[in-house]
């Protein structure tokens, strides 16, 4: 049998549509190369809040991000791939390259554009930093 090109993906996810539709490509990718779905959340914790404030948007941001992992399992899980999901802490894209390295990923899959400054993090330009950073190919999905 053949090695797969992709033996393990990951992907970043945010809960915006760009997000989502990176998540399909994913899983047919997946389907195609018999590989595993990494599925991760990162709360951006450098953001510049009150410190009063910030322990409840932190809670608020790890809540949604619990839901994100748990709706895009149920994608993944009804399309027959196989994934697991991690939820990090800190700058999203030295997270994502952090797990990327850590998991040995093959391919990061992530959408164009995230859900903008005040509800998330800035895809846009996270993907722009990951391709000047990934450890491994990257495939933006518009």
């Amino acid at each position: 049998m053949k090695k797969s090109l992709y033996l393990s993906i990951l992907v970043p996810l945010d809960g915006s549509k760009f997000s989502e539709k990176a998540l399909l490509h994913a899983c047919e990718m997946a389907k195609n190369y018999q590989s595993r779905l990494i599925l991760l959340y990162v709360v951006e914790k450098s953001l510049p809040i009150n410190l009063l404030d910030r322990k409840e948007y932190l809670d608020i941001l790890r809540k949604f991000g619990k839901k994100v992992l748990i709706n895009a399992k149920n994608t993944t899980t009804k399309r027959g791939v196989d994934s697991k999901i991690v939820m990090k802490e800190g700058n999203i894209t030295d997270e994502i390259v952090k797990l990327a390295k850590k998991e040995q990923c093959n391919l990061i899959v992530v959408g164009s554009k995230g859900l903008g400054a005040t509800a998330r993090f800035f895809l846009g330009s996270v993907s722009n930093k990951l391709a000047n950073n990934s450890p491994c190919s990257i495939l933006i999905v518009k």
